[in-house]
């Protein structure tokens, strides 16, 4: 199966290439146009990390020995083989995906991106490291961190925005042990450090310091892929709960920031599966929402820190691959990139904008009504959750449809437990590894170990830098490794 870049079909390359390379060439995201002859029917007959098995195997097929990569990714490593328990609230479902070992939807990808990259390097027989630059607003750094710690011939360099994220995100990261990793804040938001990795990628590194650069955002194509896993194993929970008969179309609510998750949910559309809507939630930075409804594209707004920091993100890099897929046109894509790039805006052609109105909706939430989705659902559901997952949830209630609906869960509450508590109506102290023992108390939800455990752990990265000094920051890293 060849990839290619979404701004040119002649930037080719095959599933263990894409992976290593991250990011094409010219700047574009790595794509491809086939997705027919799945047997996605069979694959729902599948425990979980069989339909990872068969999906991956079908999206990287030059990626050899799938199943033994599966099993080393996954098996154990979460709290059930499942890996992502669907759960009945009322009158929807939700997909907990915070069952891994950072508490985060990311685990999913990111417990399966090294194995990818350390067998994609075997087959291309790289001898040269591979650096794993990526940027993060919360979540993936410190599931990239775990995923890739002393992995054998790689190392990694994550960003993130100074005062950009909660305080347990920061600790999970800033704790991190491993001789291959290093974490720096960056004083800027999350577009800020974004951006300055594309900048690194698009410069490259000396050809004599026998590193090659890849990703851990979802721009790479080996982080997005076992993404699709999930929503075929929601499907799977459905049909065995008798909900629905196969066939029958499934709405996915999905909090979305980068676009990456949301992106999964069409790209298992595409291999077969019944996915009906799929609902796009933001929170005050809205700029999807405009989008969605506008086809207008417009990054040229003010940027909101909100107490769902993940979703803090006013250039959406995945959008980019929607684009090609709903238009097949990587000349029309080159040039509503380069618009973004030098106008910070661009507006899609009507047929396009019809084609996404066709499959997604759309819907925002503030905090102030974030905040009361959390306490609300506590007292009617007895069911706690995350600010991101209460932006999508409240996003759902708007949306009116007769399929069942499915509200992406993308982190435990206990990530955000100041805004959880003050949700609850709780008092919350300055302390956010108290708030979290108190946020136990009230609420009788366990709290994950490897949260509890942060608040005796060192601080080991405690590296700030402005922007502009990001590359020079990671070649002062690449000459002090070797």
């Amino acid at each position: 199966m060849n990839y290619h870049s979404t701004r040119n079909h002649t930037l080719t390359a095959d599933a263990a290439k894409a992976v290593l390379q991250g990011l094409a060439p010219d700047g574009g995201l790595y794509i491809t146009d086939r997705y027919d002859g799945f047997d996605w029917q069979g694959t729902l007959r599948l425990d979980t990390l069989g339909m990872a098995k068969s999906i991956l195997s079908a999206l990287l097929p030059e990626i050899q020995n799938m199943d033994e990569l599966v099993e080393r990714a996954y098996r154990g490593r979460f709290e059930t083989d499942e890996l992502t328990p669907t759960v009945r609230v009322g009158d929807k479902y939700v997909l907990e995906l915070f069952r891994g070992p950072t508490s985060a939807f990311k685990d999913v990808a990111l417990s399966m991106l090294p194995q990818l990259i350390t067998a994609s390097k075997a087959q291309e027989a790289v001898s040269d490291e591979i650096l794993i630059l990526t940027a993060t607003s919360g979540d993936t750094g410190k599931a990239a961190l775990s995923g890739f710690r002393d992995v054998e011939g790689t190392k990694i360099i994550v960003f993130y925005p100074d005062a950009g994220v909660s305080a347990v995100q920061k600790a999970q990261m800033v704790t991190q042990e491993g001789k291959n990793v290093c974490v720096c804040a960056v004083r800027g938001n999350f577009d800020d450090t974004q951006t300055g990795v594309k900048k690194i990628f698009a410069a490259g590194v000396p050809g004599d310091c026998g590193v090659r650069l890849s990703s851990a955002n979802s721009i790479n194509i080996g982080r997005l892929a076992p993404q699709v896993v999930y929503y075929f194993k929601a499907y799977a929970d459905l049909l065995r709960e008798g909900r629905i008969a196969l066939g029958d179309k499934v709405d996915y609510v999905v909090p979305t920031g980068n676009f990456g998750d949301i992106l999964a949910g069409y790209l298992a559309k595409r291999m077969g599966l019944p996915v009906g809507t799929l609902v796009c939630a933001s929170n005050q930075n809205d700029v999807l929402t405009d989008f969605l409804k506008t086809g207008t594209y417009d990054r040229r707004r003010p940027f909101y820190r909100t107490i769902s920091p993940s979703m803090d993100i006013l250039v959406s890099s995945n959008l980019e691959r929607l684009l090609y897929l709903l238009c097949e046109d990587c000349d029309e894509v080159a040039a509503y990139m380069r618009k973004l790039n030098e106008d910070g805006c661009y507006t899609v052609s009507q047929a396009l904008l019809e084609k996404l109105h066709a499959e997604f909706s759309y819907g925002c939430c503030g905090d102030e009504e974030t905040k009361r989705t959390i306490g609300r659902i506590w007292s009617e559901q007895h069911y706690l959750m995350d600010t991101h997952t209460a932006v999508a949830w409240r996003v759902a209630e708007d949306h009116k449809s007769e399929n069942p609906v499915v509200v992406l869960s993308t982190a435990s509450a206990y990530k955000f437990p100041a805004a959880v508590l003050s949700a609850l109506g709780e008092t919350v102290s300055n302390d956010e590894f108290e708030v979290m023992h108190r946020l136990h108390e009230v609420t009788g939800v366990p709290i994950p170990k490897a949260l509890a455990e942060l608040k005796n752990k060192q601080a080991l990265h405690t590296d700030v830098i402005d922007r502009e000094q990001m590359q020079s920051y990671v070649l002062s890293k690449i000459e002090a490794w070797k």
